[in-house]
């Protein structure tokens, strides 16, 4: 792998490069107050419409499978196009309109189709834009760049489940939750519009470009893929999580949305802190992360109240570095020109691993709890010993 370097263009500053990432961070806002506002009734909702254990952990997973294998060809098909901004808007379209179509459907399997469409808008939007974040964050600091892309996004993470709460607190439907979260949709769809008139051309932002000349993607990504796919398979989906809690009433359907905005302000703040960390100590950071992180489950499955509370923020630990940090080591192992396609296979990995663990774990609660636990912690814990080769590696082929 031959690396030459490419000269900085001055007239991009780091604050421009800065504002984009706060700008893209500001539509993923208003767009996780959406969609993590619905998932944090999605459970209890399937469950009140008669869906079992096992239906609940295909769909999250299905719903995930099928998201994550359109990454890979939205991925390569965005680098082959350069349509990135295009392919962007259409996903969010179809990822925020899924979600207040919920408040109309009256069978499981029609929340279920609905909730599955909202995934695949997600799936088809995501190596895109991550694509031309990975552009600016070049010059503030990958890990500082997806962090704080992230610390936003988790906000809006926080915001809609309390929204959520909120409605259910008043005596509200499940339906009419679902309705409210209209609103920050379509603000996430206007702010993404502006964003597309201000910066036509992210790629532009990325200056002074290590230049990886291979002919495909680099082995290291592949065992990368391997261990982010191993954390994927052993966590638990959230929709799962809510379906334990209503099920065994170890947590008031209240409290439910509630525990999961506790979750997502945990994610916010761990992204901040281990995107800080990450461009200072590399993958030490996401090994850390992922040791503690996989301690939720014995907590959230056999813990009391106090037990939930703590084991949906190490939950929250576990999201905020999925979504941050592993994010960002994509883009120090992938060429500028492969981003999209490198994003699209990460991220169709991360789906295969998580439907098999997802379908699997609710297997798992319909037959044994014990065995679910154990299955979570230990297959999570496997990819730590992955990560650390991956570190040797990527530190090996820098120097």
């Amino acid at each position: 792998m031959n690396i030459s370097k490419v000269s900085p263009n001055v007239n991009i500053s780091k604050a421009t490069a800065l504002k984009f990432v706060v700008l893209i961070g500001v539509v993923s806002l208003f767009a996780d107050m959406t969609y993590e506002g619905a998932r944090s009734i999605a459970g209890p909702y399937l469950a009140v419409l008669g869906a079992s254990g096992m239906a609940v952990g295909i769909v999250a997973g299905l719903g995930e499978l099928i998201g994550y294998g359109l990454r890979l060809i939205s991925g390569y098909f965005s680098d082959r196009t350069g349509r990135y901004w295009a392919i962007t808007i259409f996903g969010y379209t179809v990822n925020m309109l899924a979600v207040p179509l919920l408040a109309l459907a009256g069978r499981w399997d029609i929340a279920a189709a609905l909730m599955i469409a909202e995934r695949i808008g997600k799936g088809i939007r995501t190596p895109a834009r991550d694509a031309m974040l990975s552009h600016a964050t070049q010059q503030i600091g990958r890990g500082w760049g997806f962090g704080l892309h992230e610390a936003l996004d988790q906000t809006g993470a926080v915001l809609g489940p309390l929204i959520v709460a909120a409605v259910l607190y008043f005596q509200g439907e499940y339906q009419t939750g679902f309705a409210i979260l209209l609103v920050p949709a379509l603000l996430a769809l206007a702010v993404l519009a502006a964003a597309r008139l201000l910066y036509p051309r992210p790629q532009d932002l990325e200056v002074s470009v290590s230049e990886l000349k291979t002919e495909g993607l680099p082995r290291v990504f592949w065992l990368y893929l391997i261990a982010v796919g191993l954390i994927a398979a052993g966590f638990a989906d959230f929709s799962l999580i809510a379906y334990h809690f209503q099920q065994a009433a170890t947590v008031s359907p209240t409290w439910i949305p509630l525990l999961y905005a506790v979750a997502m302000g945990v994610d916010a703040l761990a992204a901040l802190v281990c995107g800080r960390l990450f461009d200072r100590l590399g993958l030490t950071t996401l090994m850390a992360a992922a040791l503690l992180s996989a301690l939720f489950a014995p907590l959230v499955f056999w813990g009391g109240f106090a037990g939930a509370l703590l084991g949906m923020a190490l939950w929250g630990i576990g999201m905020g570095t999925q979504e941050s940090i592993m994010r960002a080591a994509v883009a120090e192992m992938a060429s500028p020109d492969k981003r999209g396609t490198a994003y699209g296979i990460f991220n169709t990995g991360f789906g295969l691993f998580w439907f098999g663990g997802s379908a699997l774990m609710g297997f798992l609660y319909d037959v044994s709890l014990p065995a679910l636990i154990i299955f979570s912690v230990v297959i999570q814990a496997a990819a730590i010993p992955l990560f650390w080769l991956v570190g040797k590696r990527v530190g090996a082929e820098s120097r």
